[in-house]
């Protein structure tokens, strides 16, 4: 999470006495202190129209096209996760049947992802991708640990250097040394081969990335599966790899069934979502699986009784809300496969025709059109010279528009694009507006003598 810093007190504002309530005893008539816990308790009307009334400053989820998770559910959605927010996910004896739709999703995910035995394939919900990623690495660290006698040797996790920031976060909390494999030329994602030369005996495993965060693309897991089975036949070393589908996990099986990527492949040990990415469920919540027991070390596995029960618990959190689970298996009800395609492909449709349309503007050049993840990045053509795509970002949040721009990794940092996510509920009549806006600036942009001084820190990684 973001970290903050403590601030100055500054003393309460009068507030307009006909704005609010003007009740003396609890009201409107001079603002709480910002940094400090107030003397006495509001009344809860004037505590929401305070914290309503700032959360108006925020950006509007729908519009920002910077993210990856889902802005939209339906009511009924949203009903049941208010009747499940009190519930404690970690509390299986307590609420058994939130838990059984915990391990449906599990068995579903099983299925989806072509797991050779689904009843016999392990996973959980998390928070997210970010907590599934560290229960992988996890996994592949205490299974090297306890392939060999491995006193004073250093781990080593393989992946490119386009993953998303958690698996950097990974190595430096667990102490693994990261070794990636950098961009070149117009790859902008792992190299099959590349990836299989980093290998050694202390190589934990390889990831491979289903849509990177960085333009969408998808990387060639069957091709990296080959060069590890390759590097095996001359080797002997026997290197698994784990599947960062945080977004296309749950794109590739409805969009693209003959895509080879899953457990289909015997190589792959693990595989994780982020059910409130293209899963299609409010934030947050994401999904690890494994192909059978013999993948997920047993003393990872916790198990509790001081909540009443003795059931087996795998995850960094203890507390988080059930709710999540829910609406996930209520989107699963609701939608069913063709549900999913249909939605899926609804949103690629949107993805690669806004891509194509601002191809044709001329002012661009397309990295990517979305034809994988529903996601697309651009940058400004070669000879676009009086604007960039900080510019360009920077006055589309005029807009209301929020559109990441962002350099990319070594050995590509030379390389600053946009980068526009479409998700469910962001129509086709919502990209010909954001169209529209862009249309309409690029005059403005053209204009200029030069690009406007970039920021002094730029982004080059996502949260999921």
């Amino acid at each position: 999470m973001t970290l903050h810093k403590g601030a100055p007190a500054r003393p309460g504002h009068p507030v307009n006495p006909f704005y609010g309530e003007a009740d003396p005893i609890g009201g409107m008539t001079e603002s709480p202190p910002r940094h400090t816990l107030p003397d006495g308790p509001l009344a809860p009307h004037t505590a929401y129209q305070y914290v309503h009334d700032e959360l108006m400053l925020d950006g509007n989820a729908r519009l920002n096209l910077a993210t990856f998770v889902t802005t939209w559910m339906e009511p009924q959605a949203s009903a049941l996760m208010a009747e499940c927010r009190d519930k404690n996910m970690i509390d299986k004896d307590e609420y058994p049947r939130t838990a059984e739709l915990e391990r449906r999703c599990v068995a579903m995910l099983a299925d989806l992802w072509h797991a050779p035995d689904p009843a016999a394939a392990v996973g959980c919900s998390t928070t997210g991708s970010s907590e599934a990623c560290m229960l992988a690495g996890m996994a592949f660290k205490r299974r090297w640990s306890r392939a060999a006698d491995r006193t004073g040797a250093r781990p080593n996790l393989v992946m490119g250097a386009n993953v998303q920031v958690c698996w950097e976060k990974f190595c430096t909390f667990w102490e693994v040394e990261a070794r990636q494999v950098p961009m070149e030329g117009d790859r902008y994602h792992l190299d099959p081969q590349a990836a299989a030369d980093l290998c050694d005996e202390n190589t934990i495993g390889v990831v491979a990335i289903l849509g990177s965060t960085f333009d969408g693309s998808y990387e060639p897991v069957a091709e990296v599966c080959a060069a590890l089975d390759a590097l095996q036949e001359r080797t002997g070393l026997d290197i698994p790899v784990h599947i960062d589908g945080a977004s296309g996990g749950m794109v590739a099986p409805f969009l693209d069934p003959d895509l080879t990527w899953d457990f289909r492949i015997p190589r792959v040990s693990s595989i994780n979502t982020s059910g409130h990415k293209y899963g299609l469920v409010y934030p947050g919540v994401g999904w690890a699986l494994w192909r059978d027991a013999t993948m997920l070390p047993e003393e990872l596995v916790f198990r509790v009784n001081y909540l009443g029960g003795d059931l087996p618990t795998f995850a960094l959190n203890f507390s988080r809300p059930g709710a999540q689970v829910v609406a996930q298996y209520y989107t699963f009800l609701r939608l069913g496969r063709e549900g999913y395609r249909a939605v899926q492909q609804v949103t690629r449709d949107v993805a690669t025709s806004l891509a194509s349309r601002i191809g044709a503007l001329g002012d661009f050049t397309l990295l990517t059109h979305g034809d994988e993840l529903p996601v697309f990045a651009f940058t400004t053509a070669p000879d676009t010279t009086v604007f960039d795509v900080f510019d360009v970002s920077r006055r589309l949040k005029e807009r209301g528009w929020l559109v990441p721009a962002y350099t990319f990794p070594p050995h590509r940092e030379d390389l600053s694009v946009l980068r526009v996510v479409c998700r469910n509920g962001f129509s086709h009549d919502l990209a010909d507006l954001f169209l529209d806006d862009l249309e309409q600036l690029l005059p403005e942009l053209r204009a200029q003598p030069c690009p406007l001084q970039r920021p002094a820190r730029k982004a080059t990684a996502f949260h999921h």
